[in-house]
Protein backbone atom coordinates (compact mmCIF):
# COMPACT_ATOMS: atom_id res chain seq x y z
CA UNK A 1 0.00 0.00 0.00
CA UNK A 2 1.31 3.41 -0.82
CA UNK A 3 2.30 5.46 1.96
CA UNK A 4 3.47 8.66 1.04
CA UNK A 5 0.90 11.45 -1.25
CA UNK A 6 2.59 13.06 -3.86
CA UNK A 7 1.57 16.31 -3.60
CA UNK A 8 0.96 19.19 -5.92
CA UNK A 9 4.30 21.05 -5.00
CA UNK A 10 6.18 17.97 -5.29
CA UNK A 11 5.15 18.03 -8.94
CA UNK A 12 5.70 21.64 -9.79
CA UNK A 13 9.52 20.97 -8.45
CA UNK A 14 9.70 17.65 -10.29
CA UNK A 15 8.69 19.48 -13.62
CA UNK A 16 11.07 21.86 -12.76
CA UNK A 17 14.12 19.61 -12.58
CA UNK A 18 13.13 17.80 -15.52
CA UNK A 19 12.82 20.91 -18.25
CA UNK A 20 16.60 22.12 -16.46
CA UNK A 21 17.82 18.94 -17.38
CA UNK A 22 16.26 18.04 -21.21
CA UNK A 23 18.31 21.86 -21.76
CA UNK A 24 21.35 20.26 -21.04
CA UNK A 25 21.09 17.61 -23.76
CA UNK A 26 21.14 18.81 -27.18
CA UNK A 27 22.37 16.81 -30.31
CA UNK A 28 22.51 15.69 -34.31
CA UNK A 29 22.86 12.82 -36.11
CA UNK A 30 25.17 12.23 -38.76
CA UNK A 31 26.27 9.52 -41.28
CA UNK A 32 30.13 8.58 -41.63
CA UNK A 33 31.60 6.44 -43.80
CA UNK A 34 34.27 4.18 -42.48
CA UNK A 35 36.99 5.97 -44.50
CA UNK A 36 35.60 9.26 -43.08
CA UNK A 37 35.60 7.59 -39.00
CA UNK A 38 39.12 5.85 -40.13
CA UNK A 39 40.52 9.33 -41.65
CA UNK A 40 39.65 11.52 -38.88
CA UNK A 41 40.38 9.44 -35.59
CA UNK A 42 43.86 8.71 -37.49
CA UNK A 43 44.20 13.25 -37.63
CA UNK A 44 43.05 13.54 -34.14
CA UNK A 45 39.74 14.90 -35.32
CA UNK A 46 38.06 12.22 -33.34
CA UNK A 47 39.51 10.89 -30.01
CA UNK A 48 38.36 8.82 -27.10
CA UNK A 49 38.16 11.09 -23.69
CA UNK A 50 40.29 9.66 -19.94
CA UNK A 51 37.39 8.46 -18.60
CA UNK A 52 36.81 5.88 -21.33
CA UNK A 53 37.75 2.48 -20.43
CA UNK A 54 40.75 1.00 -21.96
CA UNK A 55 40.25 -1.41 -25.29
CA UNK A 56 38.80 -4.51 -24.12
CA UNK A 57 38.08 -6.77 -27.04
CA UNK A 58 38.98 -10.40 -27.07
CA UNK A 59 40.01 -10.99 -31.03
CA UNK A 60 36.45 -13.30 -31.50
CA UNK A 61 34.29 -10.08 -30.42
CA UNK A 62 36.50 -7.81 -32.93
CA UNK A 63 36.48 -10.56 -35.87
CA UNK A 64 32.62 -11.04 -35.51
CA UNK A 65 32.24 -7.27 -35.10
CA UNK A 66 34.20 -7.21 -38.55
CA UNK A 67 31.90 -10.03 -39.65
CA UNK A 68 28.90 -7.87 -39.21
CA UNK A 69 29.88 -4.87 -40.62
CA UNK A 70 31.04 -6.77 -44.05
CA UNK A 71 27.50 -8.49 -43.94
CA UNK A 72 26.08 -4.83 -43.79
CA UNK A 73 24.17 -5.78 -40.73
CA UNK A 74 22.62 -2.95 -38.80
CA UNK A 75 25.22 -1.41 -35.89
CA UNK A 76 24.00 0.39 -32.84
CA UNK A 77 24.42 4.12 -33.16
CA UNK A 78 27.91 5.48 -31.41
CA UNK A 79 27.92 8.82 -29.28
CA UNK A 80 30.13 11.82 -30.16
CA UNK A 81 30.45 15.01 -28.72
CA UNK A 82 31.54 18.60 -29.76
CA UNK A 83 34.37 20.36 -28.15
CA UNK A 84 35.16 23.81 -28.53
CA UNK A 85 38.25 23.55 -30.56
CA UNK A 86 36.02 21.37 -33.33
CA UNK A 87 36.72 18.03 -32.62
CA UNK A 88 34.65 15.69 -31.78
CA UNK A 89 35.03 13.00 -28.08
CA UNK A 90 33.91 9.83 -28.62
CA UNK A 91 31.24 8.82 -25.79
CA UNK A 92 30.52 5.16 -26.74
CA UNK A 93 31.74 3.64 -30.43
CA UNK A 94 35.36 3.48 -29.16
CA UNK A 95 36.34 -0.20 -29.56
CA UNK A 96 34.26 -0.38 -32.48
CA UNK A 97 36.45 2.49 -34.43
CA UNK A 98 39.87 0.59 -32.68
CA UNK A 99 38.71 -2.71 -34.35
CA UNK A 100 37.78 -0.96 -37.70
CA UNK A 101 41.31 0.21 -37.85
CA UNK A 102 43.24 -2.59 -36.40
CA UNK A 103 41.40 -4.50 -39.78
CA UNK A 104 41.84 -1.90 -42.50
CA UNK A 105 45.60 -1.39 -41.20
CA UNK A 106 45.93 -5.52 -41.48
CA UNK A 107 47.03 -5.74 -38.04
CA UNK A 108 43.47 -8.52 -37.45
CA UNK A 109 43.21 -11.61 -38.78
CA UNK A 110 39.84 -13.01 -38.81
CA UNK A 111 38.75 -16.09 -36.57
CA UNK A 112 36.14 -17.92 -35.93
CA UNK A 113 33.33 -16.55 -37.92
CA UNK A 114 30.21 -18.05 -37.99
CA UNK A 115 28.49 -16.74 -41.11
CA UNK A 116 31.17 -16.01 -43.59
CA UNK A 117 33.36 -19.06 -42.89
CA UNK A 118 35.90 -18.45 -45.86
CA UNK A 119 37.58 -15.19 -44.23
CA UNK A 120 38.62 -17.43 -41.39
CA UNK A 121 42.34 -16.10 -41.81
CA UNK A 122 42.04 -13.46 -44.03
CA UNK A 123 42.92 -9.82 -43.46
CA UNK A 124 41.79 -6.50 -45.18
CA UNK A 125 44.50 -6.88 -47.73
CA UNK A 126 43.24 -10.15 -48.82
CA UNK A 127 39.65 -9.20 -49.80
CA UNK A 128 38.84 -8.88 -53.10
CA UNK A 129 39.14 -5.28 -54.27
CA UNK A 130 35.36 -5.05 -54.37
CA UNK A 131 34.73 -5.94 -50.95
CA UNK A 132 37.50 -3.45 -49.98
CA UNK A 133 35.28 -0.62 -51.55
CA UNK A 134 32.41 -1.44 -49.90
CA UNK A 135 33.71 -1.99 -46.62
CA UNK A 136 35.16 1.68 -46.63
CA UNK A 137 31.89 3.20 -47.98
CA UNK A 138 29.75 1.14 -44.91
CA UNK A 139 28.23 3.89 -43.07
CA UNK A 140 27.96 4.30 -39.10
CA UNK A 141 25.05 6.59 -37.60
CA UNK A 142 26.12 8.89 -34.71
CA UNK A 143 24.54 10.49 -32.38
CA UNK A 144 26.65 13.97 -32.12
CA UNK A 145 26.09 15.69 -28.87
CA UNK A 146 26.26 19.76 -28.54
CA UNK A 147 29.65 21.49 -27.56
CA UNK A 148 27.53 23.25 -24.37
CA UNK A 149 26.85 19.10 -23.26
CA UNK A 150 29.24 19.57 -19.82
CA UNK A 151 31.77 16.81 -19.31
CA UNK A 152 29.66 15.06 -16.28
CA UNK A 153 26.47 14.62 -18.55
CA UNK A 154 29.16 12.97 -21.00
CA UNK A 155 30.48 11.32 -18.46
CA UNK A 156 26.73 9.79 -17.08
CA UNK A 157 26.11 9.00 -20.51
CA UNK A 158 28.86 6.95 -20.97
CA UNK A 159 27.78 5.28 -17.58
CA UNK A 160 24.51 4.72 -18.82
CA UNK A 161 25.51 3.37 -22.30
CA UNK A 162 27.70 0.68 -20.91
CA UNK A 163 25.79 0.02 -17.21
CA UNK A 164 22.12 0.27 -17.83
CA UNK A 165 21.59 -2.60 -20.58
CA UNK A 166 21.35 -6.55 -19.99
CA UNK A 167 23.97 -8.51 -22.01
CA UNK A 168 22.32 -11.17 -23.52
CA UNK A 169 23.00 -14.52 -22.64
CA UNK A 170 24.93 -16.96 -24.81
CA UNK A 171 22.28 -19.72 -25.01
CA UNK A 172 19.88 -16.36 -26.25
CA UNK A 173 21.89 -15.12 -28.74
CA UNK A 174 22.81 -19.21 -30.18
CA UNK A 175 18.89 -19.55 -29.95
CA UNK A 176 18.45 -16.63 -31.96
CA UNK A 177 21.32 -16.53 -34.32
CA UNK A 178 20.53 -20.23 -35.37
CA UNK A 179 16.99 -20.67 -36.35
CA UNK A 180 16.03 -23.70 -37.85
CA UNK A 181 14.48 -27.31 -37.27
CA UNK A 182 16.83 -28.69 -34.63
CA UNK A 183 16.23 -25.03 -32.55
CA UNK A 184 12.42 -25.37 -32.60
CA UNK A 185 13.20 -29.24 -31.48
CA UNK A 186 14.90 -28.58 -28.94
CA UNK A 187 12.87 -25.98 -27.86
CA UNK A 188 10.13 -28.68 -27.61
CA UNK A 189 12.16 -30.96 -25.67
CA UNK A 190 12.63 -28.00 -23.19
CA UNK A 191 8.54 -28.00 -22.88
CA UNK A 192 9.13 -31.85 -21.29
CA UNK A 193 7.14 -32.11 -17.88
CA UNK A 194 9.53 -34.76 -16.61
CA UNK A 195 12.38 -32.27 -17.63
CA UNK A 196 10.68 -29.40 -15.78
CA UNK A 197 10.09 -31.38 -12.77
CA UNK A 198 13.75 -33.19 -12.70
CA UNK A 199 15.73 -30.17 -13.33
CA UNK A 200 14.91 -27.17 -11.44
CA UNK A 201 15.68 -24.07 -12.92
CA UNK A 202 15.50 -20.84 -11.54
CA UNK A 203 12.82 -18.38 -12.65
CA UNK A 204 15.34 -15.78 -14.20
CA UNK A 205 17.66 -18.17 -15.69
CA UNK A 206 14.23 -20.05 -17.32
CA UNK A 207 13.52 -16.67 -19.06
CA UNK A 208 17.44 -16.66 -20.44
CA UNK A 209 16.93 -19.96 -22.24
CA UNK A 210 18.93 -21.93 -19.71
CA UNK A 211 16.65 -25.26 -20.14
CA UNK A 212 17.03 -24.71 -24.02
CA UNK A 213 21.39 -24.33 -22.93
CA UNK A 214 20.80 -27.24 -21.06
CA UNK A 215 19.05 -29.50 -24.06
CA UNK A 216 21.57 -28.44 -26.73
CA UNK A 217 24.45 -29.49 -23.81
CA UNK A 218 22.74 -32.80 -23.92
CA UNK A 219 22.55 -33.92 -27.75
CA UNK A 220 25.25 -32.14 -28.48
CA UNK A 221 28.22 -34.27 -25.96
CA UNK A 222 26.01 -37.50 -26.35
CA UNK A 223 26.52 -37.58 -29.88
CA UNK A 224 29.93 -35.87 -30.31
CA UNK A 225 31.85 -34.93 -26.69
CA UNK A 226 34.98 -36.42 -27.98
CA UNK A 227 35.47 -34.03 -30.45
CA UNK A 228 35.12 -31.42 -27.83
CA UNK A 229 38.17 -29.77 -27.20
CA UNK A 230 37.80 -26.49 -24.82
CA UNK A 231 35.44 -23.72 -25.93
CA UNK A 232 31.91 -24.33 -24.97
CA UNK A 233 30.54 -21.81 -27.00
CA UNK A 234 32.08 -22.64 -30.50
CA UNK A 235 31.35 -25.94 -29.81
CA UNK A 236 27.78 -25.58 -29.42
CA UNK A 237 27.64 -23.21 -32.24
CA UNK A 238 28.78 -25.53 -34.70
CA UNK A 239 26.53 -28.58 -33.49
CA UNK A 240 23.87 -26.47 -33.68
CA UNK A 241 24.44 -24.90 -36.94
CA UNK A 242 25.72 -28.75 -38.37
CA UNK A 243 23.01 -30.40 -37.72
CA UNK A 244 20.42 -27.69 -38.09
CA UNK A 245 18.49 -29.21 -40.58
CA UNK A 246 19.91 -32.52 -40.79
CA UNK A 247 19.49 -34.49 -37.52
CA UNK A 248 17.05 -37.73 -36.82
CA UNK A 249 14.43 -36.07 -34.80
CA UNK A 250 12.96 -39.77 -33.74
CA UNK A 251 15.88 -40.79 -32.76
CA UNK A 252 16.70 -37.41 -30.71
CA UNK A 253 13.59 -37.86 -29.04
CA UNK A 254 13.81 -41.22 -28.05
CA UNK A 255 16.94 -40.42 -26.26
CA UNK A 256 16.32 -37.62 -24.66
CA UNK A 257 12.93 -39.09 -22.60
CA UNK A 258 14.40 -42.39 -22.30
CA UNK A 259 16.96 -40.75 -19.90
CA UNK A 260 14.86 -38.78 -18.38
CA UNK A 261 12.73 -41.53 -17.30
CA UNK A 262 15.67 -43.43 -15.89
CA UNK A 263 16.78 -40.52 -14.38
CA UNK A 264 13.22 -40.09 -12.44
CA UNK A 265 13.50 -43.90 -11.83
CA UNK A 266 17.11 -44.33 -9.99
CA UNK A 267 17.60 -40.66 -8.85
CA UNK A 268 16.14 -39.27 -5.88
CA UNK A 269 16.41 -35.68 -6.21
CA UNK A 270 16.40 -35.91 -10.16
CA UNK A 271 19.20 -34.25 -11.89
CA UNK A 272 19.60 -31.70 -8.23
CA UNK A 273 21.51 -32.00 -5.33
CA UNK A 274 18.73 -31.74 -2.86
CA UNK A 275 15.07 -32.18 -2.92
CA UNK A 276 14.36 -28.91 -2.48
CA UNK A 277 17.51 -27.37 -4.83
CA UNK A 278 15.91 -24.11 -6.59
CA UNK A 279 18.38 -24.88 -9.56
CA UNK A 280 20.75 -27.76 -11.50
CA UNK A 281 24.59 -27.05 -11.99
CA UNK A 282 25.18 -27.44 -15.54
CA UNK A 283 28.01 -29.70 -14.87
CA UNK A 284 26.32 -31.94 -12.70
CA UNK A 285 23.36 -32.24 -15.63
CA UNK A 286 25.70 -32.94 -18.04
CA UNK A 287 27.52 -35.80 -16.29
CA UNK A 288 24.28 -37.17 -14.86
CA UNK A 289 22.06 -37.04 -18.44
CA UNK A 290 24.79 -37.65 -20.73
CA UNK A 291 26.05 -40.64 -18.86
CA UNK A 292 22.84 -42.45 -18.81
CA UNK A 293 22.11 -42.16 -21.89
CA UNK A 294 25.53 -43.01 -22.74
CA UNK A 295 24.98 -46.31 -20.59
CA UNK A 296 21.39 -46.90 -22.53
CA UNK A 297 23.27 -46.94 -25.82
CA UNK A 298 25.52 -50.08 -24.63
CA UNK A 299 22.78 -51.58 -22.78
CA UNK A 300 18.99 -50.41 -23.89
CA UNK A 301 17.71 -53.24 -21.58
CA UNK A 302 19.01 -51.71 -18.24
CA UNK A 303 16.53 -50.02 -15.82
CA UNK A 304 17.61 -50.05 -11.82
CA UNK A 305 20.82 -49.50 -10.71
CA UNK A 306 22.56 -48.75 -7.62
CA UNK A 307 23.12 -44.71 -7.66
CA UNK A 308 24.66 -44.18 -4.17
CA UNK A 309 27.75 -42.84 -5.94
CA UNK A 310 26.11 -39.95 -6.75
CA UNK A 311 26.63 -38.41 -3.27
CA UNK A 312 30.67 -39.31 -3.47
CA UNK A 313 33.38 -37.62 -3.23
CA UNK A 314 35.03 -38.78 -6.41
CA UNK A 315 31.77 -37.60 -8.15
CA UNK A 316 31.86 -34.50 -6.72
CA UNK A 317 35.36 -33.77 -7.85
CA UNK A 318 34.45 -34.30 -11.17
CA UNK A 319 31.42 -31.88 -11.60
CA UNK A 320 33.05 -29.01 -10.02
CA UNK A 321 32.17 -26.14 -12.05
CA UNK A 322 36.39 -24.49 -12.23
CA UNK A 323 37.07 -27.48 -14.74
CA UNK A 324 33.59 -27.28 -17.08
CA UNK A 325 35.43 -26.09 -19.93
CA UNK A 326 38.17 -28.78 -19.49
CA UNK A 327 38.30 -31.82 -22.26
CA UNK A 328 39.35 -34.22 -19.86
CA UNK A 329 37.31 -33.51 -17.19
CA UNK A 330 34.33 -33.56 -19.81
CA UNK A 331 34.96 -37.08 -21.01
CA UNK A 332 35.42 -38.11 -17.35
CA UNK A 333 32.79 -36.48 -15.46
CA UNK A 334 30.27 -37.99 -18.38
CA UNK A 335 31.92 -41.62 -18.57
CA UNK A 336 32.29 -42.22 -15.03
CA UNK A 337 28.27 -41.73 -14.50
CA UNK A 338 28.07 -44.24 -18.12
CA UNK A 339 30.72 -46.75 -16.16
CA UNK A 340 28.70 -46.22 -12.71
CA UNK A 341 25.07 -46.71 -14.55
CA UNK A 342 26.15 -49.62 -16.23
CA UNK A 343 27.97 -51.38 -13.03
CA UNK A 344 31.30 -51.15 -14.11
Amino acid sequence: MRKSKITQEMRETAEIQIKNLQKQIEYDTKDYTLELLISKFKKGDFFIPEYQRKFVWKPKNKSLFIESVILGLPIPFMFFAGCEDGRLEIIDGAQRIQTIIEFAENNLKLTNLQKLTTLNSFRYEDLSSAQKRKFQNRTFRVVVLDEKTTEDVRQDLFNRINTTGVKATDSEVRRGSYPGKLTHFIEDCCKNTNFIALCPISKNKSLRQERFELVLRFFAYLYDYQSFVHDVNTFLDDFLSKHQNAFDEKQYKTDFENMLLFVKNNFQFGFAKTKNAKSTPRVRFEAIAVGVALAQKTNPTISVVDTSWINSEEFKELTTSDASNNQGKLIGRIEYVRDKVLGQ
